[in-house]
């Protein structure tokens, strides 16, 4: 992994533009402004953008414990802005910049507090994003509300939004997240503590590295949830690098955009340290909707089933003939797999794949298990 300049960045090539081998952005860390270092990444390069803005949390004075302790609060001039104005400005900015290299099938998520992300919402749309979801971190372990005159903030909103409205072919990993959910749906509201013990970077004086720094646990799920193995994720504030560890163990390239050095040095040691997942554990549980499409008469121009082989319902009540042409063929009457089923059942749809089986050897078998050889050694042979 390596740190580039905004100097050491080429001119972005043009969208489309192929590139024999990988480029030297892909897996780095980029240190500088994070408007300028996007302008300098090819149009539509990155696949999903995990973006953890300062949230302009307008603290006033010092924040105490019951005891009298000073709370470590984030009052960085990283997080420092004169007014709304110039908030919804930056934001405006760096997500014009940002969606420049989101591809139009990627997806962008941005996390904040009631501080900030409804003013980044609205920027959103405004610049054309469609939101998809907006998803709920809930803490178990919160800092409390130590003067007492407000709930306790509890939670963060991120929002999931594709690229626009028309968005199609985005990735949602379905199947994946009701799996990881005890198979059902997966819920908008997560729950995770925050990030605290062995994964709270530290430096040597025991003092946090990073105020802001967010839960693996939290970033695992958002990639597995939006992203395949190979995908490429911006960071645009990379901070100490949760998303590059992440992305480096699930198999998915990062980018990461940083302007602190202290940062990146974290970043750089954490990621280095990781070791990525071994490929065939990466495969996600996918639905029927993610197998590819096989018509019914490609089994038959690739020799998997023969012209005139007789198919008959797991009852035997109906017989059909398969014709070269892929349709089936019922005292003199031809039509689809589908449509024929139905119509000798009276009923108004069929799944023929599943109710025509032919016979192989001494067992009938339904014809989809030829669907699934076909998918398997024609499709996906060697992918």
């Amino acid at each position: 992994m390596s740190v580039l300049s905004l100097a050491d960045m080429p001119v972005a090539a043009p969208a489309g533009r192929k590139q024999k081998n990988a480029p030297a952005w892909l897996n780095s860390i980029i240190k500088g402004d994070c408007v300028a270092a996007l302008e300098k990444l090819p149009a539509q390069s990155v696949d999903v953008i995990f973006a953890d803005p300062p949230y302009n949390l307008q603290l006033e004075g010092n924040l105490h414990r019951p005891d009298q302790s000073k709370v470590a609060a984030v009052d960085d001039d990283w997080d420092k802005f004169s007014d709304f104005a110039a908030y919804d400005a930056f934001s405006r900015a760096w997500l014009l910049a940002a969606r420049r290299v989101l591809k139009p099938t990627g997806t962008i998520w941005v996390i904040g507090s009631y501080h900030n992300i409804f003013r980044v919402g609205t920027t959103l749309q405004d610049l054309g994003f469609w939101v998809l979801n907006d998803v709920i971190w809930r803490k178990t372990n919160p800092m409390p509300n130590f003067r007492g005159r407000r709930f306790t903030n509890a939670h963060e909103t991120m929002i999931w939004a594709s690229r626009d409205q028309k968005a199609k072919g985005y990735t949602f990993n379905y199947e994946a997240m009701k799996m990881a959910n005890d198979e059902v749906q997966m819920r908008s509201d997560w729950l995770f503590p925050i990030c605290t013990g062995h994964e709270r970077l530290k430096d040597e004086n025991g003092d946090k590295v990073h105020p802001t720094q967010k839960p693996e646990a939290l970033l695992h799920r958002v990639l597995m949830s939006s992203t395949k193995p190979g995908d490429v994720v911006l960071d645009p504030f990379f901070g100490s690098g949760t998303t590059g560890a992440v992305a480096k163990r699930l198999g998915r390239h990062f980018v990461g955009i940083e302007r602190e050095q202290t940062y990146i040095d974290a970043a750089l040691a954490r990621i280095d340290a990781v070791k990525a997942i071994d490929k065939p554990t990466l495969a996600v549980t996918t639905g029927k909707r993610a197998e590819p499409r096989v018509a019914f008469g490609a089994l038959i121009e690739s020799g998997y089933l023969k012209a005139g082989t007789v198919l008959t319902d797991v009852k035997k009540r109906w017989k059909a003939t398969v014709r070269v042409d892929g349709s089936l063929e019922k005292d003199g009457e031809t039509a689809s797999i589908h449509r024929l089923g139905a119509r000798v059942q009276e009923l108004d749809a069929c799944n023929g794949w599943t109710f025509w089986h032919y016979k192989d050897g001494r067992q009938w078998k339904q014809i989809d298990d030829l669907r699934q050889r076909y998918r398997k050694e024609v499709l996906t042979a060697g992918a």
